[in-house]
């Protein structure tokens, strides 16, 4: 085993970017393959494939949720490193059975795996909060949401052009690159959480549920930031996993149209999460992001759900990408609740909850787009689920609103 090297944050940070990156990358690649290959292993049609599709999504958030906290006390319990690399190895692995999958099976064991190695953003986050302190803690935390957009947007147009050469190559290439990215790390990515800072390992608090609770019960500040977290990654999936139906539906465009959309919104988050909020935190503090952040979100889906004309999409994906602010500042903002042995725990709970939102959100905001625009409805209304995501973002403003009106540490 090659000897760590020295903590250097730049190549750290670059590491812990392009692993994310590729986390989301995995899940950008199956949109528009997996469709297709679920009929011609399972030789069904395509309404069949969507409900495969929807239970795959199941599994994978499922595993997620079970190991985030795992995860995440591993982590502080044997270092961030070895969980990274030993993520990174599972999740080319998973591609590896997804390319070669000869039954619809044996996707679902792939979405297993990549579930439980999907676990590790925890890990990856916790790093984060290992390496930064104050505002550029926030700051470093929107890092998570530009390899999030980019990895998405490079996912999506990579399983798309590689899909027209072969349909298995998408996942070759996703597994190629979570491999590379293992060798990498484990030649250059420093240890970032020091031995005397760990802490014994317990199921107890490897508990998704478990923690929190405990959370909830000993960190009444934490409680109310990671529950107004909670809100927001629910209403967000209004937009994540509805906003090409709505489209199709209210203004039947193509799904080049519809891409090209997805291409300007990952442009937009990428600008806003990877660049301006290293501008506005230290300028205007964590706590005025979050607030700001949540009121661009409400104000974007409101526009969203009135929208009269297609190019207005456009137009209200600015001041909701602008919310984007928010999630960044909010993590940093918790972050600086916990000790170091704690981080892990820590990025746990909000991967639990991404997880649990994933769960949660698509059905719901289904069910309420169904429900809106089935034959017969007494009211049309395909932006249903917009304004009720805008609903949600202002619930959780006055939560966090409550929140800051406790005892907060924001620099520890």
């Amino acid at each position: 085993m090659p000897r760590t090297p020295k903590l250097n944050k730049k190549a750290a940070l670059g590491f812990i970017f392009v692993t994310i990156f590729i986390d989301v990358l995995g899940l950008g690649i199956i949109i528009p393959v997996l469709p297709k290959l679920l009929q011609i292993l399972g030789h069904i049609d395509v309404n069949k494939a969507s409900e495969y599709i929807g239970w795959l999504t199941f599994v994978y958030a499922s595993m997620q949720l079970i190991f985030a906290s795992v995860m995440g006390n591993l982590s502080d319990r044997y270092g961030r490193r070895p969980i990274l690399l030993i993520s990174l190895v599972g999740f080319g692995l998973d591609y590896v059975v997804m390319a070669f999958a000869p039954t619809i099976a044996w996707l679902f064991a792939g979405r297993t795996i990549a579930g439980i190695c999907g676990a590790s953003t925890s890990t990856a986050t916790a790093y984060i909060a290992d390496v930064s302190t104050g505002d550029k803690r926030a700051a470093n935390f929107g890092l998570v949401g530009a390899a999030s957009a980019i990895g998405l947007i490079f996912g999506i147009a990579l399983g798309a052009y590689l899909f027209a050469i072969n349909i298995r190559l998408p996942f070759m290439a996703a597994g190629a690159f979570a491999f590379g990215n293992a060798l990498y790390g484990l030649f250059v990515l420093p240890e970032s959480l020091a031995k005397e800072h760990r802490r014994k390992f317990e199921w107890s608090r490897a508990n998704p549920f478990l923690s929190l609770l405990r959370i909830y019960k000993q960190e009444p500040v934490l409680a109310g930031l990671l529950g107004a977290t909670a809100v927001v990654y629910v209403a967000q999936k209004a937009v994540e996993y509805l906003l090409s139906t709505f489209i199709y539906e209210k203004f039947n465009w193509t799904p080049a149209s519809v891409g090209t959309l997805g291409l300007f919104i990952g442009l937009v988050l990428f600008a806003i999460q990877g660049g301006l909020i290293r501008y506005t935190v230290p300028k205007f503090g964590q706590q005025k992001n979050i607030t700001a952040g949540l009121i661009f979100y409400a104000v974007g889906l409101l526009l969203i759900a009135f929208a009269g004309k297609g190019w207005m999409l456009y137009l209200c994906m600015v001041p909701y990408c602008l919310g984007g602010l928010s999630g960044p500042a909010l993590q940093g903002l918790a972050s600086g609740q916990v000790k170091k042995n704690e981080q892990g725990e820590l990025q746990g709970a909000f991967a639990i909850l991404n997880s649990a939102s994933l769960i949660i959100g698509p059905l719901l905001f289904s069910y309420v787009f169904f429900f809106f625009t089935k034959k017969g409805s007494n009211v049309y209304f395909p932006g249903a689920p917009y304004l009720l995501g805008s609903v949600l973002m202002l619930i959780s403003f006055f939560w966090v609103i409550r929140s800051f009106k406790k005892d907060i540490n924001p620099n520890r």
